[in-house]
């Protein structure tokens, strides 16, 4: 068993993949808005995990095709949270923060983000950054130092916890230390972290930082 503290004044955590999974649902929408679209939904559903729904549209339509389909695919998603749950280990994690501070920065828009989180009994923090407060969406960092920012901490201090490419790639570019969780891409795909771990069960909170117990832990270069 190895046993890691990560000391830092704050987390910032993603949302779908590493504290909820709403994988069905947003595959479901995806598959239905693709077939709608004329798009490859297996094409589309490989790069779209861990961005703003607008800019994952934009590489498969013209430019004045984006907001309209953007609004149409969040239709899709809106229209249920079945199939939507915790991650195991997430709750217990938030639960006892224990003083630690923490938010959430997401690529979903405010609505998306309520309803899964309530569908899956996650707590919102104070500080939530969501795809409408930044300009750019993941791999951009703007989300990670905004909520730096709200938080009141510098962000190359913080870790963040990541489950996508495109959401370690904005931490890392933050400065912060990202750990990665493989709920949704394998470890080769996340390489670029500094923690590779197959889930939150293993991380507590102290007031100091995260600490992490596990037998298989995979630390990056």
């Amino acid at each position: 068993m190895s046993v890691l503290t990560l000391p830092c004044p704050a987390v910032l955590f993603d949302v779908d993949g590493t504290l909820v999974d709403s994988t069905p649902l947003v595959e479901r929408a995806a598959r239905r808005w693709a077939r709608e679209y004329g798009v490859d939904a297996d094409a589309y559903l490989a790069v779209a995990h861990g961005r703003r729904t607008s800019d994952a549209i934009a590489g498969f339509l013209p430019p004045e095709r984006v907001r309209e389909a953007t609004e149409r695919l969040d239709a899709l998603e809106a229209a249920g949270v079945d199939g939507v749950s915790a991650l195991p280990g997430a709750r217990e994690l938030l639960a006892a923060m224990n003083g630690l501070p923490w938010a959430m920065v997401t690529s979903m828009d405010p609505a998306q983000l309520r309803a899964r989180t309530e569908a899956a009994g996650v707590p919102l923090p104070e500080v939530v950054v969501t795809a409408s407060d930044v300009r750019e969406g993941k791999p951009d960092p703007a989300g990670y130092l905004l909520a730096a920012r709200h938080l009141g901490v510098d962000p190359r201090e913080c870790v963040v916890v990541e489950d996508a490419p495109a959401g370690v790639r904005a931490g890392r570019s933050a400065g912060a230390t990202v750990v990665a969780v493989t709920t949704s891409h394998d470890a080769a795909e996340l390489a670029g972290a500094d923690l590779i771990l197959p889930g939150l069960a293993p991380v507590s909170a102290a007031p100091g930082g995260l600490r992490i117990e596990v037998s298989g832990l995979h630390r990056t270069p």
